[in-house]
């Protein structure tokens, strides 16, 4: 255990396996699809999506390295913080950030098997057809990495803005 300001707090969980260095070659394939969804996308928009699906997958990592690379590219903490409960704070977003997160729900939790037309129609109306492609790219690829975050058990609290785990 750690102690800090007289608080204890408890051990770190020590991650599973290491991705990059015991697939490397899937890791640098993910790294360059990863950089090729987010063209075109605004900044704060690619980092909300990306923290809103963390949150539905309950990956730690990507909630620490998402959260921390929004708050770098100018994002408040405030939304961030209220992203988890977005219905019942939507005044905090634009109506195309609306869209784009209840679409991010609806590609990750595919609980019906599909993803409403509704919610594609409105994240349609709001995108540009080939933005919303780099949108649906980029909420897929979060799913990806969340999918490794929480398989491999990767650790929390080490991230620095710019850097890859």
């Amino acid at each position: 255990m750690t102690t800090q300001d007289n608080v204890q707090y408890a051990s770190e969980i020590a991650p599973r396996l290491r991705m990059a260095e015991l697939a490397p070659e899937v890791y640098k394939a993910m790294i360059r699809l990863d950089t090729a969804a987010k063209k075109g996308l605004d900044p704060k928009l690619y980092e909300l999506v990306k923290i809103r699906a963390s949150q539905i997958n309950h990956c730690a990592f990507c909630l620490d390295m998402h959260s921390k690379d929004a708050l770098a590219a100018g994002e408040s903490v405030e939304r961030i913080v209220q992203l988890s409960a977005w219905e019942e704070s939507r005044h905090f977003y634009t109506e195309k950030e609306l869209a784009a997160i209840e679409l991010t729900e609806a590609i990750t939790v595919l609980t019906d098997g599909f993803v409403p037309d509704e919610v594609y129609e409105k994240a349609a109306k709001l995108f540009e057809e080939a933005e919303l492609a780099q949108l649906i790219a980029a909420i897929t690829v979060i799913n990806a990495w969340n999918r490794f975050g929480v398989t491999t058990r990767t650790t929390p609290g080490h991230y620095q803005p710019g850097q890859h785990p």
